[in-house]
């Protein structure tokens, strides 16, 4: 299998089914890669299922970009989606921009934040 990426992804739409897993670390995300998952998303829920925070608001940039990088060094076929946590988007697009791209740097293929239209703009730069 090549390495998938958002072109892919995107060819792969109206054409094939795909899944999605969460993964946190090497094993998970190798496990994950090894059974053929297409893309694996290091999720800013890390902070209940692996660091044991109520929520996902302690997660911080430095606790996302350790896991994006353990998750993008196991995985050889899977896209690695990395989960802005929450602030470090809403900090101004600037900011915001230079968080994206040190998830990227850690090595996920795309990232992903959530929001409305609120962040269109961003998204768009």
């Amino acid at each position: 299998m090549k390495k998938w990426n958002v072109a892919t992804v995107k060819a792969a739409k109206g054409v094939q089914k795909l899944g999605c897993c969460t993964a946190y670390d090497a094993c998970f995300a190798r496990l994950a890669d090894e059974a053929g998952v297409p893309v694996v998303l290091v999720g800013d829920s890390l902070g209940m299922n692996t660091l044991g925070y109520a929520t996902t608001l302690p997660v911080n940039m430095s606790d996302t970009l350790a896991a994006v990088g353990a998750v993008a060094r196991s995985v050889k076929d899977a896209m690695v989606v990395g989960d802005m946590p929450f602030g470090s988007y809403q900090c101004g697009d600037d900011k915001a921009v230079e968080n994206a791209v040190a998830i990227l740097k850690a090595g996920a293929d795309a990232v992903k934040l959530e929001g409305g239209a609120s962040v269109c703009g961003l998204i768009r730069r």
